[in-house]
């Protein structure tokens, strides 16, 4: 039965406002009871592919290959030859790379170029990001002479995106202008935080908007429209009580959500079983949304035409693009000249 059978309007007058606080924090209680722990020992589902660091991007000729380094992660063992080349004899061959800072050297802090001239990148930052070449000169026998090709490859930082749940929800309300919505706000945003701060997430409030709603084949009722998020505490917040790699952030915001169904679901469930009148303040059957938005950190994006092979990747933006907040895409700017831009 939707919107509580037309509100239960036959139950006589509203109660006061503050009993709808208590039989929030009721629910609160009830809930906090029966919160699921959370197991520390989960890692991150969505974590590196071990595997990758082992992978082999051979090169090309004709066209440059797109290649994808997780952040502050090894490369793929980025190889200078093409296919032809890897399954040749070369004879003294002799490697080059060349990056966006220069000539690149045998080895240093963040890189090392094996002697067969693979390129390896440790912790990889997003700065390295940008258009490296690799020129091989070779002889294919020794009677020949020299040959030399230049492979082009274009190095891409990239993360996971994040995401958080933006919940929609409708409430039965004092008149609009009245102090006893401001006071349910207030105490709906503290249980809300409460429900779901053992997961080490937190609740951000988006907006809240109060309007007369005319309804169908009845008169007009007051409303509060309320938007809220909840995330996940990033890792250098000092509130994150999480230790690194022992939280799995996927779960910990499932459990969140799973909560704050409960608690919407327990209020209705509790007003169905009053005999008493209902509050003048309380929560609209069946009006709870809730989306799951992905968002980038600034300076990444996603674009499943420009990058095919990492679709569902935040990949640092190339130049003449930006993203200067935590959205899905970088923008166009042609002013914009470096890899990773937040402003234009």
């Amino acid at each position: 039965m939707s919107h509580q059978a037309g509100r239960r309007r036959g139950r006589g007058a509203p109660a006061a406002p503050s009993s709808a606080i208590r039989l929030a924090a009721l629910l609160l209680t009830i809930l906090l009871q029966a919160a699921p722990a959370v197991n520390s020992s989960e890692r991150f589902s969505r974590s590196i592919n071990e595997k990758s660091k082992d992978m082999k991007i051979v090169g090309s000729t004709t066209f440059p290959v797109k290649v994808y380094v997780r952040l502050n992660h090894e490369s793929p063992r980025i190889l200078c030859v093409t296919n032809r080349l890897r399954v040749s004899e070369l004879i003294d061959p002799i490697f080059q790379w060349h990056g966006p800072n220069g000539d690149m050297v045998a080895e240093n802090s963040s890189m090392k170029i094996t002697p067969t001239g693979t390129l390896i990148f440790r912790h990889f930052k997003y700065d390295l990001s940008g258009v490296y070449t690799c020129s091989i000169v070779y002889k294919p026998t020794a009677e020949q002479s020299e040959k030399n090709y230049l492979i082009k490859y274009v190095i891409y930082a990239y993360s996971d995106p994040d995401f958080y749940y933006e919940f929609t929800a409708r409430y039965h309300s004092a008149p609009c202008n009245s102090i006893y919505n401001v006071s349910f706000e207030k105490k709906l945003l503290q249980i809300l935080t409460k429900l779901v701060a053992e997961l080490s997430c937190e609740v951000t409030l988006v907006k809240s908007e109060c309007h007369h709603v005319k309804m169908q084949k009845a008169g007009l009722q007051n409303e509060i429209f309320f938007t809220f998020t909840v995330s996940s505490f990033e890792e250098n917040k000092p509130k994150n009580r999480c230790q690194k790699n022992t939280c799995d952030k996927t779960k910990r915001l499932n459990k969140a959500k799973d909560l704050i169904e409960k608690f919407f679901k327990e209020q209705v469930e509790v007003l169905g079983k009053r005999s008493n009148p209902l509050p003048e303040i309380y929560y609209i059957e069946g009006t709870l949304h809730i989306v799951w938005v992905n968002h980038c950190r600034p300076g990444f994006g996603m674009n499943s035409l420009i990058h095919p092979d990492c679709p569902d990747c935040c990949v640092i933006c190339s130049p003449g693009t930006y993203n200067p907040s935590e959205g899905v895409h970088c923008l166009l700017c042609n002013r914009t000249l470096t890899y990773g831009a937040t402003k234009c």
